[in-house]
């Protein structure tokens, strides 16, 4: 059975190109365009990892992290972070929190791609 990943980012193209390559890579994909979407998809969907992007409307996938991270049924899903506003404060407070991993937009997918196998243990 494929491993289910949400893909949670506000920008079309980037869910597009990201579920597109995943799928492609033998992946379940789910996706969510908003930081309300990506906690339901989270919890409806219980998938092996997210992909999760740290600007988005109604708010922002950190605060989407801490509150999957202190629900029971989503706590040990590991999350790869993506923004387009990549600073030291930032890189430093998403490794703080345990996120998995960490990649400025615009990314390279085949890094992306491989940081997901290394952490989904493929």
């Amino acid at each position: 059975m494929a491993k289910k990943i949400l893909v949670a980012d506000d920008e079309p193209e980037i869910v597009k190109a990201l579920h597109i390559r995943l799928k492609e890579a033998g992946y379940e994909v789910v996706v969510a365009f908003d930081v309300l979407q990506a906690i339901y998809q989270a919890h409806k969907e219980r998938p092996d990892l997210i992909i999760l992007d740290i600007r988005m409307p109604a708010g922002d996938g950190i605060g989407v992290y801490e509150k999957l991270k202190i629900s029971s049924d989503t706590s040990m899903i590991p999350v790869i972070f993506i923004t387009a506003y990549a600073n030291d404060e930032i890189v430093k407070k998403v490794s703080e929190m345990g996120a998995e991993g960490f990649f400025a937009k615009p990314f390279n997918i085949d890094k992306l791609l491989n940081k997901v196998k290394t952490i989904l243990g493929e």
